[in-house]
């Protein structure tokens, strides 16, 4: 139950033709009380945490995690950071619903320089996200 987080806005440029909105941001969360594990939720890149949503959702304003503890919590440098191969495997990944309107995505692969093209089922299986949820604002629908 992830309570009392801190929050690390990373962004992630893809290699694809699509628009600016299919880059891809994880948000690193972990728990203010020392010994607790980090959250990560990966959103569109066009997508901002929006503080209200993830308050409703996780009944707490979000704080920014060091880079330090990122590598801590996740093993992946800021550039890099990814769903995949976490460092600790009680890190919950959790996907915002802003991705769901892209046939396919393409998350970092635990480097700057490296990226995976997966449809949003497969990217749920591979970073075995506890659950889709809704905590963004400001991105552009696709009808």
């Amino acid at each position: 139950d992830p309570q009392d987080n801190k929050i690390l806005r990373v962004s992630i440029t893809n290699n694809n033709d699509y628009a600016e909105q299919n880059n891809y941001k994880y948000y690193a969360f972990s728990k203010n009380k020392e010994g607790d594990n980090a959250i990560l939720i990966v959103t569109a890149g066009d997508a901002k945490i929006d503080n209200k949503k993830f308050k409703a959702e996780f009944g707490h304003k979000a704080k920014m995690l060091t880079p330090e503890e990122v590598m801590e919590y996740i093993g992946h440098g800021i550039g890099g950071v990814c769903p995949f191969a976490i460092r600790n495997n009680q890190v919950k990944v959790y996907l915002d619903v802003s991705m769901k309107r892209f046939n396919t995505v393409f998350p970092a692969a635990g480097s700057s320089n490296s990226s995976i093209e997966l449809t949003c089922d497969e990217l749920e299986r591979f970073s075995h996200a506890d659950k889709w949820i809704d905590v963004c604002k400001g991105y552009e629908t696709i009808e």
